[in-house]
C-alpha cells in the first residue's frame, strides 16, 4: 500500500448538512426546525432537567444523608495482600506504593483483616488497623505499629 492508495473508511467522512440553503436541499426555509416555537428560535430549547414548569424530579425527591468533607479517607489493604512480602520485612506506605498494592495514600493506609497471613514476622506500619488485622499479624509473629 502506498500513500496515494489510502482511502477513508466507508461513511467516515460524511459532509455536514447545510441547512437553510433552498428548498431543493430538503432543508430550506425553516431549516428542519418546523414552524415557530421555542425550539425553532435562536438559542432555543429548554435547560437540562426542565419539565415544562412541573416541579422537576430532582426537587420532588427528598434530600437524604450528608457527606462529611472533613472525614479521613484511608487507602485499604487486606492482610492477605501482605503475603507477597518475604518473612521479616518492614511493611510501610512507601513499600506498599513501590510494590503496587496501593496507587496513592490519601489520609493514610488502613490494614483490614480479610484473608489469612502466611508471611511470618512482618512489621506492619500503617495509620489504622482493624482488630482482626492486628490479631492475624501478631498471631503470625509480627508487629502492627500505628504511625
Amino acid at each position: 500500500m502506498q500513500i496515494h492508495e489510502l482511502v477513508p473508511a466507508p461513511d467516515s467522512n460524511k459532509p455536514s448538512k447545510r441547512v437553510g440553503r433552498g428548498h431543493g436541499s430538503g432543508n430550506g426555509k425553516t431549516a428542519g426546525k418546523g414552524h415557530k416555537g421555542q425550539k425553532a428560535r435562536s438559542g432555543g430549547g429548554v435547560r437540562i432537567g426542565f419539565e415544562g414548569g412541573q416541579m422537576p424530579l430532582a426537587r420532588r425527591i427528598p434530600k437524604r444523608g450528608f457527606n462529611n468533607i472533613f472525614a479521613a479517607k484511608y487507602t485499604t489493604v487486606n492482610v492477605s495482600d501482605l503475603n507477597k512480602f518475604t518473612d521479616g520485612t518492614v511493611v510501610d506506605t512507601e513499600l506498599l506504593l513501590a510494590s503496587g498494592l496501593i496507587k496513592k495514600v490519601n489520609d493514610g493506609v488502613k490494614i483490614l483483616g480479610d484473608g489469612e497471613l502466611t508471611a511470618k514476622n512482618l512489621t506492619v506500619k500503617a495509620a489504622k488497623f482493624t482488630k482482626s488485622a492486628t490479631e492475624k499479624i501478631e498471631k503470625a509473629g509480627g508487629k502492627a505499629e500505628v504511625i
